[in-house]
């Protein structure tokens, strides 16, 4: 059976469905407060009544959100130790919002030779890192000849072609395990990345697909069409494959786009079980993006849509990244994230280098303070092990070298 996605009404029409067999009606946060149930999932009657609540309801919102997360997973917070690779940035995509990605001749445009990732993956080696983290343009020799003119020297038809050697040789040269965010994926090269990596990712980012016009954020951006890259996710849901997906919040969506996002990412993780991570990212403004005037969600913003998203997917893996929530991003903690995500003691945040990482030690104290213990994870959750061990050869020989006997970095370094 396959879940077929077209259109935002379509996945809201589901949805709604689903939970209450009619299309869902309006109610206050304090009815919706009342309908939240242990365990149990809600509504997108109640998310969006919730998604929407008052200064005054937020701290019953927030409450409830973690104690949803002390159920799942109770008194840790896990990140991920890892290295940033930044394989290519060109990249095919005009993002309103983006200053990674760079044309052919433009200051800082870089595709990485072999020798460059190695060195990178080896120096987090060092540092106790157990995670490479790929990341790249979507299929830039499909626009611009000069890629195609670099992919030729190298010895690679496409830069699929070339992330898959590129995850092989950090696999078989160190103990790094690659986690590759590729942008789009035909379900035969899912397959292929997975022979050489244990994860992979791909940010849903919105079901809005209003964002695709004249002047929004995702115009001129062919690879965020949300049914294609719905597409993509449940692809790697039948085949089993532990995912890492997500939104990105204040791109000109509404809070009920929030809402239709997370049920577009629960309708697919319950029917394949395969999402590992849901990520809640907010979007920073940053000099020379066409967004550069846009103005940012707030942190009630970030805390609400948080929340609900634990609440929506209360046994789901639910991160946000501390550095852009800073310096308050441990009230991240309250609204019910159970992992920070991948953070680098080596490489910075090359999509948004304006924020760096927080030190470990600083993000073990305040987490601490919270009252829940940081504990290194590997790009694969503890969960999701066994179907990755299933494949065998050298990528699960370097897993469960990578392992502890609960599944978490057998390297970890007190942070």
């Amino acid at each position: 059976m396959s879940l077929t996605w077209s259109t935002p009404a379509k996945i809201r029409r589901q949805a709604e469905d689903r939970a209450t067999g009619t299309p869902a009606v309006s109610c206050t946060p304090a009815s919706a407060l009342n309908d939240i149930r242990p365990g149990i999932p809600i509504s997108r009657d109640t998310a969006i009544a919730l998604i929407r609540c008052s200064d005054h309801d937020l701290p019953e919102l927030l409450a409830a959100a973690r104690a949803a997360k002390e159920r799942f997973k109770p008194g840790v917070i896990t990140y991920s130790r890892k290295v940033f690779i930044p394989l290519t940035n060109l990249c095919r995509d005009y993002c309103g919002y983006c200053t990674f990605r760079r044309d052919p001749g433009e200051a800082g445009a870089h595709t990485m030779t072999p020798d460059e990732v190695l060195k990178v993956a080896r120096a987090g080696e060092k540092l106790g890192c157990t995670e490479a983290l790929f990341s790249l343009g979507d299929k830039p020799e499909l626009l611009f000849p000069e890629m195609r003119d670099t992919l030729r020297r190298l010895g690679y038809k496409s830069t699929l072609h070339y992330l898959e050697a590129m995850c092989e040789l950090v696999l078989r040269e160190t103990s790094l395990l690659p986690h590759p965010n590729p942008g789009l994926l035909s379900a035969e090269w899912i397959a292929r990345l997975a022979a050489v990596s244990p994860s992979m990712g791909l940010m849903l980012e919105t079901t809005n697909g209003s964002l695709l016009a004249p002047g929004a954020s995702h115009d001129n951006a062919p690879d965020k069409v949300p049914a294609r890259r719905l597409r993509t996710i449940e692809d790697a849901g039948k085949q089993n494959i532990p995912f890492t997906t997500g939104l990105l919040i204040g791109i000109g969506e509404s809070p009920e786009d929030r809402v239709d996002t997370l049920l577009a990412i629960r309708d697919l993780h319950e029917h394949y079980g395969h999402v590992q991570e849901v990520i809640v990212q907010n979007f920073r403004v940053k000099p020379a993006i066409p967004m550069a005037h846009w103005p940012e969600p707030s942190h009630g913003d970030m805390l609400r849509t948080v929340a609900v998203a634990r609440l929506l997917l209360p046994e789901v893996n639910i991160q946000a990244p501390p550095n852009l929530s800073a310096p308050y991003y441990e009230e991240l903690l309250d609204a019910g994230i159970n992992d920070w995500g991948g953070i680098s003691p080596l490489t910075p945040d090359y999509i948004n280098p304006e924020k760096p990482w927080p030190h470990l030690e600083q993000l073990r104290l305040r987490t601490g303070a919270r009252g829940c213990t940081l504990s290194q994870r590997l790009p694969v959750y503890p969960e999701f092990l066994p179907a990755v061990l299933a494949r065998r050869g050298l990528l699960a020989k370097k897993l469960r070298a990578a392992a502890d006997d609960q599944g978490m970095a057998r390297t970890a370094r007190a942070a």
